[in-house]
């Protein structure tokens, strides 16, 4: 089958650092590419070496509140974004007239704040909203130039580079219909067909695998655990105060077990959504911008249902097919098609994981996935400020009970009446992005981002 799906789960699933995986772990991974391009190059002159960093469209209008240009020095010193220090990340760049110097080869190449550009130009002019040039030249002369598009959830592309098409898996599909169809014809289950095509793709035993998805899934509850036990205010000038732990004292407090269920994750959702604000380190589920959504849900499974470290395996199996149909046939870019591919995509994973880990039947989980995403359409992309704290924190709160209502939802329903497929409402969403004004999709021109918060 041609174009099939050949993504990794742990492409979707990436650690880094906050607050934003498209203006962060994106650019970080491009200027860790123009380093190795650089080293390569191996110039004998280094006195006379300038870099400069152009960023166009969303990488500049919200680029200084989403920490870009700390990221892209992180990545031009070498440092990777699994494993990075992100409070030193955080103060990269704080003075902008302190020198940094990167290690190349023969000798050093000097750097700061001055070298980064942000650049006006007009989003309609560029191949794509998130745009990145590197310029390495010596005078006059340019000795190295390279673009870079950062494409939503840490994934980068390269100019003019052509993608090695990777082999087609065991089991290829391109949508949810086709996947629907695999499960029919082969008779496994929806966790096993993930399994066999992650195993094909990387070289990965099944043991690995699940070791690899257990320490995603210990990412994502260590930083819910944080989140909850952290107040204080959150960087960035609006002065946002953290509210998870207040949230989750508060109800304990609460009569009702409905009210302390919905508040609990919410706090979980938030607790998480928080410490991606505050640059630390989080799992794209999706995107970064995204990632209180999926933990959200995890706690609440792991902690109130108790579920088995087997059950969460295979919900976070069931969460990679759905952002797999979503990136393959849309997009998870805020960018490029607003909020609803980000909150939108993990609330439908979120809804998925819930229902697929409570043992749900398939149809269930195509209907829990698609009734969350549905009702994310024409979500917009507007942080206030251009950082990822108003709306983005409680939109992750949002997006967990959405899920949650939505595993609900599909659950007391019957899969035969069901009108709107999810691939009907991914190709939606697709549309809708594209129909979407600029001003909407991480630009923080218009919507709540201009709306009158004192920042």
């Amino acid at each position: 089958m041609d174009n099939c799906i050949t993504t990794s789960i742990f492409d979707i699933f990436k650690t880094g650092p906050g607050p934003s995986s498209s203006h962060t772990t994106g650019p970080m991974k491009a200027a860790l590419l123009f380093r190795d391009a650089m080293v390569k190059l191996n110039p004998d002159m280094m006195e006379s070496l300038r870099l400069d960093v152009h960023l166009f469209g969303s990488l500049c209008l919200t680029g200084i509140g989403h920490g870009t240009h700390k990221a892209i020095l992180g990545g031009l010193l070498g440092w990777q974004p699994e494993d990075c220090d992100c409070d030193l990340l955080c103060q990269l760049l704080e003075d902008p007239d302190k020198i940094y110097k990167i290690p190349l080869g023969k000798g050093d190449i000097k750097f700061s704040s001055h070298h980064i550009h942000f650049e006006n130009e007009k989003i309609e002019d560029l191949s794509f909203s998130n745009t990145m040039r590197f310029k390495l030249s010596q005078g006059d002369q340019l000795l190295l130039e390279k673009e870079y598009y950062s494409i939503g959830g840490g994934f980068i592309q390269c100019k003019g580079k052509i993608e090695q098409i990777p082999k087609n898996p065991p089991h290829g599909y391109r949508n949810m219909n086709q996947l629907r169809d695999l499960l029919d014809k082969t008779g496994l289950t929806l966790s096993q067909i993930i399994l066999e095509n992650e195993q094909f793709i990387t070289g990965s035993s099944t043991t690995q695998i699940y070791e690899d998805l257990d320490q995603i899934i210990e990412t994502m509850c260590s930083c819910v655990k944080r989140g909850l036990s952290t107040e204080g205010v959150l960087p960035g000038p609006i002065g946002l105060f953290r509210k998870a732990k207040m949230m989750i004292n508060n109800s304990r407090r609460m009569k009702q077990e409905t009210g302390r269920f919905l508040a609990r994750l919410n706090a979980y959702a938030m607790a998480a959504a928080e410490e991606n604000a505050a640059g630390q380190r989080v799992v794209t589920a999706p995107t970064s911008g995204s990632a209180g959504v999926m933990p959200g849900v995890l706690y609440l499974l792991k902690h109130k249902y108790q579920l088995s470290q087997q059950q969460l395996r295979e919900g976070m199996l069931a969460a990679a097919a759905i952002a797999f149909i979503a990136k393959n046939n849309a997009s998870i870019s805020g960018a490029e098609v607003g909020c609803q591919g980000e909150i939108g995509v993990a609330s439908a994973m979120a809804a998925a994981l819930m229902t697929y880990a409570l043992e749900g039947p398939m149809e269930k989980v195509e209907n829990a996935a698609e009734i969350a995403l549905e009702h994310h359409l024409g979500l917009t992309c507007d942080p206030v400020g251009g950082y990822v704290q108003i709306p983005c924190i409680e939109r992750n709160a949002v997006g967990a009970v959405t899920a949650a209502n939505a595993y609900i939802l599909a659950e007391v329903g019957d899969p035969d009446h069901q009108k709107v497929s999810f691939d009907e409402v991914v190709k939606t969403m697709m549309e809708t992005g594209r129909d979407m004004c600029s001003r909407y999709k991480e630009t923080a021109l218009g919507g709540l981002a201009i709306c009158c918060v004192s920042c």
